[in-house]
């Protein structure tokens, strides 16, 4: 019998048929979640298409306010008011307002997120759930109402490739800049519209967070999801917040894959992605010295706890940052925020000059406090650079939370070994 890869196995068990890559079919959707930003037009749609009619069930249903939390401006308040309300009146439960963060991470500690999942939401980089075996997808408007008034969506069965990563790297070397290696290497073409597994001695040794911060950039070179098999501490943070009950989705050992990639990251050295694409990435040590003026830790990509003792551990050590260097740090949820507080990390951030901003997405967009004008640098732990991205005129560079704290001590790029 012909062995199922991960995605066709996921969907096999939704749609309660045998399925393989490139079918298409309807499967049931686990969850459906729209944000402040995008949702609104969701629920507009939803209420034309039903005439304010109730949809199939509201405990599948997430409403989380991220985008701008708090509102700055009147469109945006009066947009999360349309969302509340309509939660109330379909009786929805999971709504995460303004004071929560960012939304896959609030529904990941929630236990909302299980393996073998199918979820769906208005966020291009909601396919980070990938990170703990959940298939997770960013859909318009359109697939939203389906799936709140069918609780089914209709999908095409992605090809799968096999992602191998083989060797060591040593502190201050993170996740991200085996992300950002990554995304160099496989480009941002190969694998359009596939599904990715992810593995590897290198994987196998991440955190939950390093995992989140690998999955948030698959959007990036265009594939529609990437899975890791939850193992270790990630597996350990399912089991309490989810239950012990938990089935673990992998591939079968004789399944087909489209293709087969090995990533060496053995004796990898800090990366940094330059203006204007994720894909544009060199060695810190090769524009070492660039001048910048505005630095961003946090993002759906790098605001978990470890992130932040990574930064403050460098400017804890120096004891400042360069005076002509802004500094915001973003925790990505309430949650991360409490153990910051309780670790003793704003008091180190804050002591040198940083700007420590409540929970949400923050430096991702232009809708957020902090964007570029004319001429400014920004280094970025997020996951996006492109051109206007968060002003016109700025320029973006994506790095690890360590390299942007070494380059705000002095002012310019730095390698952060230099302060580890």
């Amino acid at each position: 019998m012909k062995g199922k890869t991960t995605i066709e196995r996921i969907l096999s068990r939704a749609s309660g048929k045998d399925v393989s890559a490139n079918d298409r079919v309807w499967a049931d959707v686990d969850l459906a979640v729209i944000r402040d930003f995008g949702g609104p037009n969701a629920v507009l749609e939803f209420d034309k298409f039903t005439n304010k009619g109730k949809v199939k069930d509201p405990d599948k249903i997430a409403l989380t306010f991220d985008y701008q939390a708090p509102a700055k401006d009147m469109k945006v308040a009066q947009n999360q008011v349309l969302c509340r309300e309509f939660a109330k009146r379909q009786k929805i439960k999971n709504l995460f307002d303004v004071n929560w963060g960012i939304g896959q991470h609030v529904l990941l500690e929630r236990g909302m997120i299980k393996p073998g999942s199918v979820v769906i939401g208005t966020d291009s980089h909601m396919n980070l759930l990938g990170s703990v075996g959940s298939f997770a997808s960013g859909v318009g408007n359109t697939d939203i109402v389906a799936a709140w008034h069918s609780g089914k969506l209709w999908f095409r069965v992605p090809e799968t490739i096999k992602v191998i990563f083989k060797g060591k790297y040593k502190e201050p070397v993170s996740a991200k800049d085996l992300t950002l290696k990554f995304v160099k290497e496989i480009g941002t073409d190969k694998a359009n519209f596939k599904s990715l597994e992810l593995a590897g001695e290198p994987i196998d040794n991440l955190s939950l967070a390093g995992r989140l911060t690998l999955a948030s950039m698959l959007t990036e070179i265009n594939a529609k999801i990437g899975f890791i098999e939850p193992n270790g501490e990630p597996l350990e943070f399912l089991r309490q917040r989810c239950g012990d009950e938990l089935e673990i989705v992998t591939s079968d050992g004789n399944a087909t894959f489209a293709d087969e990639v090995k990533i060496n990251v053995d004796k990898l050295i800090p990366q940094i992605a330059c203006p204007h694409t994720p894909d544009n990435v060199k060695p810190v040590e090769e524009v070492e010295g660039t001048p910048f003026n505005e630095g961003f830790i946090g993002s759906c990509t790098n605001g978990r706890l470890e992130d932040f003792k990574a930064a403050a551990k460098i400017l804890k050590k120096a004891g400042k940052i360069h005076p002509d260097v802004r500094l915001m740090i973003v925790p990505a949820t309430r949650e991360v925020a409490m153990a910051m507080l309780e670790a003793g990390l704003y008091q180190v951030f804050m002591s040198v000059g940083g700007m420590v901003a409540n929970p949400g997405c923050s430096l991702c967009t232009a809708g957020h406090h902090g964007v570029l004008g004319k001429g400014d640098v920004l280094l970025s732990t997020s996951n996006r650079n492109f051109l206007g991205k968060l002003g016109k005129g700025g320029q973006v560079y994506l790095c690890s939370p360590a390299t942007v704290a070494a380059s705000a001590v002095e002012g310019k790029i730095t390698d952060p070994r230099k302060y580890w």
